[in-house]
């Protein structure tokens, strides 16, 4: 069952944030939002988001209790907090309110589905997460989440053809489109695929795997469009241990924020020597070779 209520995002426990490996400093005026040419396949608005004609209904915060709930064709104005399994978002645009989140998944659920969505804060006062998943399993597809300081935040599941985009920086945040804080649960895997992520800022990625509470592992990274960030991609290593099993398989790096990629480079914290990690096909949009520093 869905229950609306106050939203309850400033109050409601929302998690302490991580830090990330040090980057170049934010600035607070963006570049303008690049626009690449790019393939017909790639993410970008005309294909993910609410489909066009779809039409809203209003809906305030809503918290879901009951396992099983669908919530379709909604324009909330606030937040959804998940604390059921198997929950399916779909069609639903989701004007965050300031707080952490503008879609949770609550620790000790999962199956969490999200698609044909958009997330946006008001850019004036901080929504952190786009979709912030604190549970298990989610799959979050065709997202077209802008204007957070975080676009998508989870340790394992599958996320795949969303466009993740022109973040806001607030005081003291680090800004990644699509990131995960340390290894996933055990018996599961993160596959991060075929997204367009494109961090305006100078500060901090595009796509980041961290080790801010575990060692990175099982993680696949493939054919997503990456642009600016400090770094467009932080691939796992950090001072926690050796990574594994990281594949960064296909993807295209774009020039089009920072001539390096990210302000300082396309790609840091890959660990070349980890059981399992892989580093292949990876290029510069327009041609040549991206290679791990």
């Amino acid at each position: 069952m869905t229950s609306q209520t106050a939203c309850q995002a400033t109050t409601d426990g929302g998690p302490g944030r991580p830090t990330p490996p040090a980057t170049p400093s934010a600035r607070t005026t963006p570049s303008p939002s690049p626009s690449p040419s790019r393939p017909a396949a790639w993410p970008g608005p005309d294909n993910t988001g609410v489909p066009k004609g779809t039409r809203l209904r209003p809906s305030g915060s809503i918290t879901v209790t009951e396992d099983g709930t669908v919530i379709d064709g909604l324009e909330v104005n606030g937040a959804i907090t998940v604390e059921a399994d198997d929950v399916t978002i779909r069609n639903t645009r989701v004007r965050g309110t300031p707080g952490w989140w503008g879609i949770l998944q609550r620790q000790g659920h999962s199956g969490l589905t999200v698609e044909d969505v958009e997330i946006f804060g008001n850019g004036r006062e901080r929504t952190q997460f786009g979709v912030l998943n604190q549970g298990v399993m989610i799959t979050v597809r065709r997202a077209n989440i802008h204007t957070i300081s975080n676009g998508i935040s989870t340790e394992q599941g599958l996320i795949e053809d969303n466009y993740v985009h022109d973040p806001k920086l607030y005081k003291d945040d680090h800004v990644d489109m699509i990131m995960s804080s340390g290894p996933p649960a055990r018996g599961t895997e993160l596959i991060i695929r075929h997204n367009t992520a494109v961090n305006t800022l100078d500060q901090t990625s595009a796509i980041a795997l961290f080790q801010d509470f575990g060692v990175v592992r099982d993680v696949t990274v493939e054919g997503n469009l990456l642009a600016g960030g400090g770094w467009a991609l932080y691939a796992g290593a950090g001072v926690k241990g050796i990574s594994s099993n990281i594949k960064v398989i296909g993807n295209v790096f774009s020039r089009r924020v920072w001539p390096k990629g990210g302000f300082a480079g396309p790609v840091a914290y890959w660990d070349a020597h980890g059981r399992g990690n892989v580093w292949r096909d990876n290029v510069w949009e327009g041609g040549g070779k991206v290679t791990p520093e």
